[in-house]
């Protein structure tokens, strides 16, 4: 990238110009030298010795003259050797320095990449984060409107379930009204009993002021096999005792689009089969809130 340093010939092959005034330096010294040498033998036979001492003092003084800018000479080439060579050591250190910052700009943009690698990551993060706070936030915006709901419900169902007849619970995510068929039905029959009649049209009178909701209605039995009665199994019982309550509940206006009927026989309890207040609580009728949309938002599991 730079000048190598050399000696003084060297400097005179690298600069022409210097190089030619030392050839003329060297040939008019060599003229000077011939013509003294003429000038001593032609002295011998035409001048005077006067004349001659004069002609070989001025030869002397060129002489002299041509050495001394011989010598300046050499010491400026010496000088510009020195100075190559220095300039030559900064063009090195210059090169050093370059060679190692390059290297550390590739370890930099290596670096660099493994940084907007670990940022992305971070961002991926942040914004899994932020989904998960929002659906954490709908969650709990859904759980406080059923919290909500269900205080209203018990507020309103408050003299049904001081008396024993109603029940409200949270099952499955759902809230549900439990009803005894002890008040509904008589034993092994689908025909609701007057009190289950008017159980039912308190139910039906708050359930029409809940809109935008869909209402099922399931039977339940407990495990006693059928003997006097009209249908054949607990299924068909339970089956047939969930489609009169909803047949009633439209009657009494609930919007027959908002409502289905189940039956679960002996095959969903809730107490154990082998008491008798486990089986009284086992034969129920329940009518379920199903969740709308926004209450079936999964709470995200942690990370």
């Amino acid at each position: 990238m730079g000048f190598r340093s050399g000696d003084s010939k060297g400097w005179a092959a690298a600069d022409p110009l210097q190089r030619t005034r030392l050839e003329v330096i060297d040939m008019t010294s060599r003229m000077l030298l011939s013509l003294v040498a003429s000038a001593a033998l032609f002295a011998t036979a035409c001048v005077s010795q006067g004349k001659y001492d004069e002609a070989v003092r001025s030869a002397d003084a060129a002489r002299a003259e041509l050495a001394r800018e011989k010598q300046e000479m050499q010491r400026r080439a010496k000088f510009a050797d020195e100075g190559r060579a220095e300039m030559q050591k900064q063009i090195d250190d210059a090169t050093a320095v370059y060679d190692e910052l390059t290297k550390q700009l590739e370890r930099l943009g290596q670096d660099s990449q493994s940084l907007l690698a670990v940022n992305g990551s971070l961002k991926d993060a942040l914004d899994n984060s932020k989904r998960r706070l929002e659906e954490l936030r709908r969650a709990q915006a859904a759980a406080e409107a059923r919290a909500s709901l269900y205080r209203e419900l018990a507020l309103r169902f408050k003299s049904m379930i001081d008396a024993g007849d109603l029940a409200i619970t949270l099952r499955d995510g759902r809230m549900v009204l439990r009803l005894s068929n002890d008040v509904l039905f008589d034993s092994g029959r689908s025909e609701l009993k007057p009190e289950g009649k008017r159980a039912l049209s308190g139910i039906a009178a708050v359930l029409a002021t809940i809109p935008g909701r869909q209402f099922q209605v399931a039977g339940h039995t407990d495990d006693e096999p059928i003997r006097v009665s009209p249908y054949r199994s607990n299924w068909d019982l339970s089956t047939a005792r969930a489609l009169e309550v909803t047949s009633f509940l439209v009657a009494k206006g609930i919007d027959p689009h908002a409502l289905s009927a189940a039956g679960y026989g002996e095959y969903d309890p809730i107490d154990t089969n082998h008491t008798s207040l486990g089986k009284s609580h086992n034969r129920r009728t329940e009518i379920s809130l199903q969740p709308n949309i926004d209450d079936l938002v999964a709470i995200p599991d942690s990370p």
